[in-house]
């Protein structure tokens, strides 16, 4: 589930499998045709099918002093820019799927508001509505953080129909229930205001908590040799990562890993540890990450209701031969 904008999959996690999985090649960016999707109801999608993007227009009321309707021109004449941010579902599960980076192109939320003359003594939330009928919103405090987008393309791509097209909201190191798809209205709310999950007992916060995933070797899977290169990723959700560590020993003992620079700092990074197994035989293998804060991914396993899932990914790692 992930708002507007997926379904997750504990693959050799902590709710894993009892078979051989084989290991995932992630890269830096996921590519538009295998990013994750998820909607908050079957065959929502179809409502942006038949859109006519010359008749299309995103309207901001609310708490505004000058009310505005832009067209799809109109929006593309406006400046904008580049950001790198990694989307994660709500629903993902330690060791999930439902998560990806990409470089998106879109126009500054502030500056938009700024220019509707936003009455910031009245203003508490901004709520945004999709054309699939799904509505969210974030708070106007943060709303007018230079880093929230109203984003139009996607890895230099115009946004593909199912992550929103013709606009999306983004707003990093929160969780995709609140980066609405398909927006057609922005209303700058003087309330409190809960929007689809919200109302049916999900957190209206939706911080990401730290994150991090084993990818290779996959679980179960049989190595023989007497090194090998372990390698993953791991998201800090606001902010970036600052280590990664792997246990062989169900997480009695840790040992650092080396990890590449983050593409910036909202989007996960990679990471790799060099491995000499011991001896031959059955390893619980574990990651953790901590953030640039000093805050440690929680270990206690939780699951994604209301507030997102935590605990540590772990795999058993089968050396059969050295």
């Amino acid at each position: 589930m992930v708002g507007s904008v997926g379904g997750c999959d504990a693959v050799g996690g902590v709710f894993g499998r009892m078979f051989a999985v084989p290991p995932r090649e992630t890269t830096a960016f996921t590519p538009n045709s295998t990013f994750y999707v998820v909607n908050y109801a079957d065959g929502v999608v179809s409502a942006s099918r038949d859109l006519n993007i010359e008749q299309w227009k995103l309207r901001i009321t609310g708490a505004v002093h000058r009310p505005l309707a832009l067209g799809w021109r109109d929006l593309l004449n406006r400046e904008s820019y580049d950001q790198i941010a990694t989307l994660m579902c709500i629903d993902t599960l330690p060791g999930g799927d439902s998560i990806g980076t990409a470089t998106w192109r879109g126009i500054s939320l502030k500056n938009l508001l700024l220019e509707c003359g936003a009455d910031a003594d009245t203003a508490r939330d901004v709520v945004f509505r999709g054309i699939d009928g799904y509505d969210d919103s974030i708070p106007f405090t943060r709303a007018m953080q230079d880093d929230v987008m109203l984003a139009f393309l996607m890895n230099g791509e115009k946004l593909p129909q199912a992550h929103g097209f013709p606009l999306r909201l983004l707003v990093p190191g929160l969780y995709g229930i609140k980066n609405v798809k398909w927006i057609v209205e922005i209303e700058v709310y003087p309330g409190d205001y809960k929007g689809y999950w919200q109302r049916k007992g999900w957190t209206d916060d939706g911080t990401i908590k730290i994150f991090s995933r084993i990818d290779s070797p996959g679980h179960y899977q049989s190595l023989r040799g007497p090194e090998h290169t372990l390698r993953g990723i791991a998201f800090g959700g606001p902010h970036s990562i600052r280590t990664v560590e792997v246990s062989f020993d169900a997480g009695r003992t840790w040992h650092e890993c080396q990890i590449d620079p983050p593409l910036s700092p909202y989007a996960w990074v990679m990471w790799r540890y060099t491995w000499r197994p011991p001896a031959p035989g059955k390893f619980q293998t574990v990651v953790r990450a901590t953030d640039t804060t000093g805050q440690r991914q929680i270990a206690e396993i939780v699951r994604p209701q209301p507030a997102g899932a935590s605990g540590y990914h772990t795999i058993v790692s089968e050396v059969t031969q050295l």
